[in-house]
């Protein structure tokens, strides 16, 4: 029995928990053993920027924050038709996919 390592991250939680939902199904539907959606840490990104580029005028700034999310979801595969389901799906173009496997 091998077990795999889905890392996903999303700027979208919405995204991210559509696609947690998918495998959820798959994994249940086939009868393997899974653990997760396991939230990691969000990561904050800050940026603030002066709205005229030039320096005349007043002191003011424009602020940009980006939240990139992630989950792990472990799986304890002894069959590779789940893997392969999993890989087959249509994941949305911000969602990144990370799968690791160990013997």
């Amino acid at each position: 029995m091998s077990k795999a390592r889905i890392k996903l991250e999303s700027k979208s939680k919405d995204d991210l928990n559509s696609v947690c939902s998918e495998i959820k199904s798959i994994a249940q539907k086939s009868g393997v053993e899974m653990h997760g959606p396991i939230p990691l840490p969000t990561k904050h990104f800050h940026i603030s920027t002066r709205k005229t580029p030039c320096g005349d005028g007043s002191d003011t700034y424009e602020k940009w924050d980006l939240r990139v999310y992630k989950r792990l979801i472990e799986l304890s595969v002894s069959d590779e038709k789940v893997l392969y389901e999993i890989m087959k799906m249509r994941f949305p173009s911000d969602v990144q996919v990370q799968m690791n496997l160990n013997a």
